[in-house]
């Protein structure tokens, strides 16, 4: 029903109102805002946060799903210490988890 409104040709003798035309972009662009722009804005100001907090000694996760536990923590680097003797130096922005809030499943 409202195609045919925002659609319906002007009548003989008044002008188009410009706004009618778009308002149907208008709303597009709000509502592409609300629902996928706002939202990722904050989970990457989370994830920011997260790994501006990590500190020695923390368990996390990298984005190729290794599990290590934080040995050192440089500017842009951190070496995880995934086993007895093996360490890794990964990207500060690999790590997207911090494993201490999830519960030991046996």
């Amino acid at each position: 029903m409202l195609n045919y409104i925002l659609m319906a040709q002007p009548a003989e003798g008044t002008e188009a109102n410009p706004l009618m035309s778009f308002l149907p972009l208008v709303l597009i662009i709000v509502v592409f805002y609300f629902f996928m722009i706002r939202p990722q804005m904050k989970r990457q100001k989370e994830l920011r946060k997260f790994r501006e907090s990590i500190q020695k000694g923390d368990n996390v996760v990298t984005t190729g799903g290794i599990y290590g536990k934080v040995a050192e923590i440089k500017d842009t680097t951190i070496l995880l210490q995934v086993d007895e003797g093996v360490k890794l130096k990964v990207d500060k922005s690999a790590v997207v988890k911090d494993m201490n809030d999830v519960a030991v499943q046996k």
